[in-house]
């Protein structure tokens, strides 16, 4: 079990790290900003999460790595890293996703058994995990409807929003399940969070 915490403390890290690095960025620039390195580190650290999960047997952790993950290639598109990675990377990074909804789509019975039906998770506290790691998710669904439709990689307001919710609601499921993986990565975040949407909301009165 050493091991498999080891793989979500990575993740962990690579995590906190984006959040650490586009806060100092955007303290510096006096504004929210979107780094191309948050977007790296969101990567890595999702594809890390994703195997922890995984590992873990936890359906949950994994529904919130597979909303995501394309919006963090698409950042990347967007600011033109995605194309300089090699395209047997690239290959690779599109494909985990697909290969492992493929898997579990070869073993659905075995799959509602290992992650629905999992006894160390009653289904009402699977289900408040689930929409935890929604709302935290979609958040970065909402970024890309937003960035697509202002034609550049940003983070705003209601992303900053979303975040707090999810990772409050996260935080629940975490010490529910006693993760100290899920506790320590989302409390990380709650400070970066709410300066954001301080710097956010200050921005938005001095233009208006």
């Amino acid at each position: 079990m050493g091991w498999i915490y080891a793989i979500g403390f990575l993740a962990q890290l690579f995590f906190s790290a984006r959040i650490v690095i586009q806060w100092v960025l955007s303290e510096r620039a006096h504004r929210i900003v979107s780094p191309s390195a948050y977007w790296i580190c969101s990567l890595a650290g999702s594809w890390l999460l994703f195997l922890y999960g995984w590992l873990r047997e936890d359906f949950a952790i994994i529904l919130g790595q597979l909303i995501s993950y394309y919006v963090y290639l698409w950042n990347l598109n967007i600011k033109g890293i995605y194309g300089k990675i090699p395209r047997l990377a690239r290959f690779v990074l599109v494909a985990t996703p697909v290969a492992a909804l493929a898997a579990i789509a070869g073993h659905a019975g075995a799959f509602v058994d290992s992650f629905l039906r999992n006894e160390q998770v009653p289904l009402a506290l699977l289900v408040f995990g689930s929409l935890g790691q929604a709302v935290f998710s979609l958040r970065f669904v909402y970024q890309w409807i937003y960035s697509a439709r202002h034609g550049e990689s940003s983070l705003p307001i209601g992303f900053w929003v979303m975040s707090l919710a999810g990772s409050a609601m996260i935080v629940c499921y975490g010490v529910a399940r006693l993760d100290p993986v899920l506790i320590l990565g989302q409390s990380v975040g709650f400070g970066a969070y709410a300066r954001n949407l301080f710097i956010g909301y200050g921005n938005r009165h001095e233009k208006q």
